[in-house]
């Protein structure tokens, strides 16, 4: 299976910051758009950033503001910035192609988040 591999997740207090990195499985100079999902217990996994190749980029409601994607393309690395973090934002987070979806990466393990109030 070609997984990503993501880390940087940590316990941090409300309103600190982590810097998340995803090591992706293939090149992804040629792909579309690439983002962060995440996965709270109990809830469905969201989708919280996404990274055009033309460097456009979209992110949640819920993380505007706060949250920055990044990618490498020479390195194969796509980040997440998190910062002002928030009880909220506590949850596992994955990496994983958005655009086009039929390229799709299988799951990885993702990397927790934990925040404390």
């Amino acid at each position: 299976q070609v997984q990503p591999v993501e880390s940087g997740g940590g316990l941090v207090q409300a309103g600190g910051s982590l810097r998340l990195s995803c090591a992706a499985p293939e090149s992804i100079f040629n792909i579309n758009a690439v983002g962060w999902y995440r996965q709270a217990p109990g809830k469905q996994r969201e989708l919280v950033a996404t990274l055009q190749r033309n460097g456009f980029t979209n992110y949640a409601d819920s993380v505007k503001g706060r949250f920055a994607i990044s990618r490498d393309n020479a390195k194969n690395m796509v980040y997440l910035q998190m910062n002002s973090l928030k009880p909220e934002d506590a949850a596992v987070y994955y990496c994983n192609i958005v655009e086009p979806r039929s390229s799709s990466w299988s799951w990885g393990r993702g990397t927790q988040v934990t925040v404390s109030s």
